[in-house]
């Protein structure tokens, strides 16, 4: 069955009225049993605390929209296992991230986490055949997949470090992946990005700065397990299959900037990739005399930009594609080199 655009835009724009109205419900409950980030550490921007758990809002947001939306429109054991097939690990790994958000975890177990349930969603997208593009190698599959959704879900746990940094910046990605998927006619995805996007943009009135809550590692792995297989799934159709291979890292490219920065100066400076730090593209943005609320909008604006390319590259992979590529490789490599000369620490 073929769902409208207007269709879609309507189940988004729900989403996002939807996760407007609990993220508030979801500040005071935090706020009522001490659920706060304090600014106890020199990597902390904020003047006061901020209450957690905007990620569960989110979370429930994609879950409920989803599910209500399969219920509506085509229900069958078939979409509700296609769709448990990247909520229930996302489901899985938010409550690791909650864990961390409440009790606090150390570094190597929440990689652990990530990296098991990355096996466990990589295995079922390859054994299932949904992933968009694919190598002729099943153990391979499963190899570049788990590094995929283990680096996305990292990606977008470190990007969350502003206010709004994050969820407008996952907003544009996941608006874009619509725009394609809808295209080819891939009707979960669509429905799941901009589901996505809907509950992003709804969290990202109360997330803006100065912002009011924050999404966690709860909400930041959560969408990290969404956006992995959003873009695994995704299937732009066209050939060669690099270019097809290119459109998921272009979407992804700010994310993968801020952490390729984040993690480069890091060990340039001896210490360790898994320590907190403003050393982030937004802090960078902040010291180049920006304000927060600047800096994320560049992001937003860059991610937009890239997310641009993917779309373009889509549509004219024959005429532009292999030069379109260069062009935007090259366009990040200069701002990696960019971001590399900003200090990474307040003299």
């Amino acid at each position: 069955m073929k769902y409208s655009i207007p269709q879609f835009l309507l189940l988004g724009a729900l989403t996002m009225i939807f996760v407007g109205l609990l993220t508030p419900v979801m500040r005071n409950f935090a706020i009522s049993i001490d659920a706060v980030d304090t600014p106890n550490l020199s990597r902390k921007t904020q003047k006061a605390p901020v209450p957690y758990l905007g990620g569960v809002a989110i979370a429930l947001g994609i879950i409920c929209a989803s599910y209500g939306a399969l219920l509506y429109a085509d229900f069958s054991l078939e979409t509700l296992k296609l769709a448990s097939d990247v909520l229930v690990p996302a489901i899985v790994i938010a409550i690791m991230g909650l864990v961390d958000d409440l009790k606090g975890l150390q570094p190597w177990p929440r990689l652990i986490a990530q990296t098991f349930t990355g096996i466990v969603v990589a295995s079922i997208l390859v054994y299932t055949n949904t992933m968009g593009v694919a190598f002729n190698n099943r153990p391979l599959n499963i190899i570049f997949s788990v590094l995929w959704i283990v680096g996305v879900c990292n990606s977008i746990n470190f990007f969350d470090n502003t206010d709004g940094g994050a969820a407008g910046t996952v907003a544009v990605i996941t608006l874009f992946i619509f725009f394609i998927a809808y295209d080819r006619q891939q009707i979960l995805v669509s429905a799941l990005s901009i589901v996505t996007a809907g509950s992003t943009m709804g969290f990202l009135y109360w997330n803006r700065s100065p912002a009011r809550i924050y999404m966690g590692d709860a909400g930041a792995l959560f969408l990290g397990i969404i956006i992995s297989v959003l873009t695994i799934r995704l299937n732009p159709g066209i050939t060669p299959s690099y270019k097809s291979f290119a459109i998921p890292l272009i979407l992804m490219a700010i994310p993968i900037l801020d952490t390729t920065v984040a993690v480069n100066s890091r060990i340039y400076r001896g210490i360790s990739p898994f320590q907190g730090g403003t050393d982030h593209l937004s802090h960078r943005l902040v010291r180049k005399g920006l304000s927060r609320k600047y800096a994320a909008i560049t992001l937003w604006s860059l991610a937009a930009f890239f997310g641009a390319s993917a779309l373009a590259l889509y549509i004219w992979p024959d005429s532009i594609g292999n030069e379109l590529i260069i062009i935007v490789g090259a366009i990040w490599a200069a701002l990696l080199v960019f971001f590399l000369r900003i200090p990474s620490e307040d003299k």
